[in-house]
């Protein structure tokens, strides 16, 4: 079988609206796609930037998978969320993106979003905190069609650094 090997990390997340930030990840991948080694899913630790809006998290990725074919090429669902000073937690973006198919390093930027709501929902999300959410998070990755009919708006950006190695894609005719 063909393997792919992404070693990398999450490194943090810029121009979202709070502070005191952290990031839950999740991984999507087909029925052809199996993961041999690493977590499937994970979440970064706090980070409250205090110069900047730039919150760096360093969170290491290290994922192997093999894999019969390249349909469902595996996906990194994001989740950035707030934590205010009560301990209280709020989602402020969803996101996901496609692990890079060529092998090498990427820098992967992932714009993230959330559902903008009615008016009384933005306004209380203003001065009390909250908002909507969705129901089923993986709703954002899979159900793309879904998607469209919700009204969003843009978060803010996770970077990520991510490096990939392709084994014996050669040898059963693919070429990337």
């Amino acid at each position: 079988m063909a393997e792919v090997h992404v070693i990398g990390q999450i490194v943090g997340g810029s121009g979202f609206p709070q502070r005191r930030l952290f990031c839950k990840w999740g991984l999507q991948a087909g029925a052809a796609w199996k993961l041999l080694s690493g977590s499937s899913s994970g979440q970064t630790q706090i980070d409250d930037p205090q110069a900047d809006d730039v919150a760096y998290w360093c969170h290491p990725l290290d994922l192997h998978f093999a894999t019969k074919g390249l349909q469902g090429w595996p996906k990194l669902s994001l989740q950035v969320w707030h934590q205010d000073g009560l301990g209280r937690s709020q989602v402020l973006g969803y996101g996901f993106c496609h692990l890079p198919a060529t092998p090498g390093g990427h820098a992967v930027t992932c714009v993230t979003w959330r559902p903008r709501g009615t008016w009384r929902e933005r306004l209380r999300r203003r001065f009390v905190g909250g908002g909507p959410q969705l129901r089923n998070p993986e709703a954002a990755v899979v159900g793309a069609t879904e998607r469209f009919r919700l009204s969003t708006e843009a978060a803010g950006t996770v970077h990520l650094h991510l490096g990939v190695l392709l084994r014996n894609f050669g040898r059963y005719g693919v070429e990337c």
